[in-house]
């Protein structure tokens, strides 16, 4: 079960991009909260608070305590809105948990003891880790902050799918009841000396073939003027 964080929140009343903005500038963050039984509220958040739970990776898979005037709310943050160049964030969105119903997020994968394994004890081998995070469905008791990936294992040419990831209980990754096709590679590990030698064997045809043309040429070349004297000695 994933730890949970608090995160205070006060009402709002003031809505329009004029509000926002002067909210914005006492050092508030402008959000919306909805889902569940109860209807959509508009609330604010105190900026530094927000901005520093936005640097953890828990502030974005994580369930998340909203405690909004005294009174916790299960949510998990579904978007957020950041200015285009300074450190500031301009709007968030949570959405309200049903403990009771199955939720869907992307949660990070976390890759451990690659550099034990018999791929990454070798020189030459390039290991890809291409998806850093997954969407999953469970229930909010069932939530993790993200799943591991151990690969200890992990030899040479080897590809590790999504369904080789083992899955906290309860978890499951709805991508995969899709069929076989969406069964994505997470990582892949290659030995960079077969892309040297192939590289390696085409720059050589290439000049190979470079040369073969003058000398195919060359014979043309020299009968020319063979011909051009018989014609001086005709005359």
């Amino acid at each position: 079960m994933a730890t949970t964080h608090e995160i205070p929140a006060e009402s709002r009343t003031d809505e329009g991009k004029g509000a926002s903005r002067r909210l914005r500038h006492t050092g508030k963050v402008p959000a919306i909260v909805y889902g569940g039984s109860d209807a959509p509220a508009n609330i604010q958040l105190d900026h530094n608070t927000v901005w520093l739970a936005s640097h953890n990776e828990w502030f974005y898979s994580a369930i998340l305590d909203l405690n909004l005037n005294g009174k916790a709310q299960k949510v998990l943050l579904r978007d957020m809105q950041r200015h285009p160049f300074k450190p500031q964030l301009l709007h968030l969105d949570f959405q309200r948990v049903d403990e009771n119903k199955a939720i869907r997020i992307r949660v990070p994968l976390h890759f451990l003891n690659q550099e034990k394994s018999p791929a990454g004890k070798m020189a030459g081998v390039l290991i890809s880790h291409a998806l850093t995070d997954i969407e999953i469905s469970c229930l909010p008791k069932d939530l993790p902050e993200f799943i591991s990936v151990d690969l200890g294992e992990l030899a040479v040419g080897d590809i590790v799918h999504i369904s080789d990831l083992k899955l906290p209980e309860g978890v499951e990754v709805p991508e995969l009841r899709l069929g076989k096709e969406h069964d994505a590679a997470v990582v892949t590990a290659q030995e960079l000396r077969q892309e040297v030698e192939v590289a390696a064997v085409a720059e050589v045809d290439a000049a190979a073939a470079g040369a073969a043309a003058p000398a195919a040429g060359a014979p043309a070349a020299a009968a020319a003027p063979a011909a051009a004297a018989k014609k001086d000695d005709k005359k």
